[in-house]
């Protein structure tokens, strides 16, 4: 088999994964590769994803490093297995890597965790807001929509999404497209399966992160991804302690935002402030403009 020439994000993961449960049973590279049957450099291009393994060895892999974990072994063997081509795959020559790594990620996510502080969530954009965020590219904008039919299917995962109030004044489009954007934002908190949270302005507590981020959490906490939205492009951690600090904000923002709207019933609380209450409020002042 040779050396992969571009190396995807799970091929990338597969190999960390793989690395710290050798560090973590005390083996060096030559020493798993003599259990395995492979020279120590060929361990340390699998660990970098540069080689693939095939099932037998990633099984030995496991069982030398004591992985007992049913669901953790599966995800680890789903990964090893998947040859990475999916709906995204046509979109290869419109979108950057980054863009197929991320719906890679999201097809194998159970669950979902996204902070946003000036923008709305991607997968809560309405066709004419992308259209602006994207520059009127017509295959990205495509693309985008692609991924959003995860959220909105029968069997769709949850998705709860923390958004800065920032992100809800930010007139991107003009009044009409916001205005449609924050009525969508409602139509979506609707779903069962999906809740949103306003961040208002006048919260007291130190949110502790500038960075928008998207929590997919995996088949198995200890294959949770977390996305980091950077200036220079997108960032995916897979460090386990990184990934728990993630979570750990996550709850934070949870409690530091508006209640959300309870999806049994009718329109937001007419006793409480809260996140639905809010949307209404911003989207009744675009009326005016």
């Amino acid at each position: 088999m040779g050396f992969r020439t571009d190396i995807s994000e799970r091929q990338r993961r597969f190999g960390d994964e793989l690395r710290r449960l050798r560090n973590a049973a005390g083996l060096s590279a030559a020493e798993i590769g003599d259990l395995l049957g492979m020279k120590g450099p060929a361990v340390s291009h699998t660990e970098a994803g540069r080689l693939g393994l095939n099932l037998e060895r990633l099984t030995l892999w496991l069982d030398t490093c004591g992985v007992t974990d049913p669901d953790y072994r599966s995800g680890l063997v789903a990964m090893c297995q998947s040859n990475g081509k999916g709906w995204w795959s046509e979109y290869r020559p419109h979108v950057v890597p980054e863009s197929l790594d991320l719906a890679e990620f999201e097809a194998t996510s159970t669950s979902f965790g996204s902070y946003q502080t000036h923008l709305i969530p991607g997968l809560l954009q309405t066709k004419a807001y992308s259209e602006v965020i994207l520059g009127y590219t017509e295959r990205k904008v495509e693309f985008r929509g692609r991924r959003q039919q995860l959220i909105t299917t029968e069997s769709a995962p949850p998705f709860h999404a923390v958004i800065h109030e920032a992100a809800l004044h930010m007139a991107y489009g003009g009044p009409a497209v916001m205005r449609e954007q924050l009525s969508h934002l409602i139509e979506m908190a609707r779903l069962p399966h999906i809740t949103i949270q306003i961040l208002p302005f006048d919260c007291t507590v130190y949110a502790s992160t500038d960075t928008a981020f998207l929590l997919m959490h995996g088949p198995h906490t200890r294959l949770d991804t977390v996305l980091l939205e950077n200036p220079h492009g997108p960032t995916f951690l897979g460090d386990p302690e990184a990934v728990a600090t993630f979570r750990r904000k996550f709850d934070r923002l949870k409690g530091m935002a508006l209640p959300s709207l309870d999806a049994s019933t009718p329109g937001p609380s007419l006793t409480h402030r809260d996140s639905w209450g809010m949307i209404q409020h911003i989207r009744y002042k675009l009326l005016g403009r």
